[in-house]
C-alpha cells in the first residue's frame, strides 16, 4: 500500500526530532493556536497522534475531531494520545479512499501532501476542499524548496528523504508540489504563513471564500 508509514511508525518522531529539531513540531503548535472550541475538525495524516495532545491543550474540551490516517501503526500510537474532553472519531483509511459524509469548520494537514504525486494531489484537494464549510479555515503546514540558494540544501534533503520513505513506506512521489496555486484556484484567502527550519518547513493558515448554498 503506498504511502503508508507502518514500518516507521515507532522511530517516526525520534527521527524527525534528530534531523530537524523541534521545527517540525513548532511549525504544527503555529496551526493549532488558530484553532477554537466547539468546531468540526478534519485531521488527515496525523501520524503518531501527538497533535492531538497538542490541540487538548488549547481546547481542552468541546472539540468533535475526525481523525484519517492510513497507518495502522500510527492510528494505534494516536488513540492512546489525551484528547481531553474532545471527541475524536479514529479512521483507518487513506484519505483517498474516505468517503467524507459531513462538513468541517477546520481542515488541518501536517505534512500530508509531499507523499503525493500531482493526480493525487489534484483529487486529495478536491475532496478536503468540497468538505470544508464557507469561512471554514485549512491549516497546511508541509516542506518547501526556496528559489534560492537555501533551495539547494533543501532539494538535498528533501531528495533524501523521498529516497529513504520510498524504500521504506512506498512514498509514490519524488517530487514536491507547490500547493499555492491549489489555494489560488479556489479562492482561498491566506491568512498567515510562518517557516521553519531556515525556510525548509511552512505552516500555513488559509480561509475558505465559498459561498454557502
Amino acid at each position: 500500500m503506498p504511502n503508508n508509514y507502518d514500518a516507521a511508525a515507532w522511530f517516526y518522531d525520534g527521527l524527525a526530532q534528530l534531523v530537524f529539531g523541534k521545527a517540525l513540531i513548532n511549525a504544527q503548535r503555529f496551526l493549532v493556536k488558530h484553532i477554537s472550541a466547539g468546531k468540526k475538525i478534519l485531521i488527515v495524516g496525523g501520524g503518531t497522534g501527538w497533535i492531538l495532545e497538542e490541540i487538548a491543550a488549547v481546547c481542552p474540551s468541546g472539540l468533535q475531531l475526525v481523525y484519517v490516517e492510513i497507518s495502522a501503526k500510527m492510528l494505534h500510537l494516536s488513540k492512546q494520545r489525551n484528547c481531553g474532553g474532545n471527541e475524536v472519531k479514529f479512521v483507518h483509511a487513506g484519505i483517498g479512499d474516505y468517503q467524507i459524509e459531513q462538513s468541517f469548520d477546520v481542515i488541518l494537514t501536517p505534512f500530508l501532501f509531499d507523499n503525493f504525486a500531482e493526480t493525487r494531489v489534484r483529487s486529495v484537494f478536491r475532496q478536503l476542499h468540497l468538505s470544508l464549510k464557507p469561512n471554514g479555515l485549512w491549516l497546511l503546514c508541509d516542506f518547501q524548496v526556496e528559489e534560492n540558494f537555501a533551495g539547494i540544501w533543501q532539494k538535498i534533503i528533501l531528495q533524501t528523504m523521498y529516497w529513504f520513505f520510498g524504500w521504506l513506506c512506498s512514498v509514490e512521489t519524488r517530487k514536491l508540489i507547490c500547493m499555492d496555486a491549489f489555494f489560488r484556484a479556489e479562492n482561498y484567502r491566506l491568512l498567515s504563513e510562518k517557516t521553519f527550519y531556515r525556510g525548509f518547513v511552512i505552516s500555513q493558515i488559509y480561509r475558505s471564500t465559498k459561498f454557502s448554498g
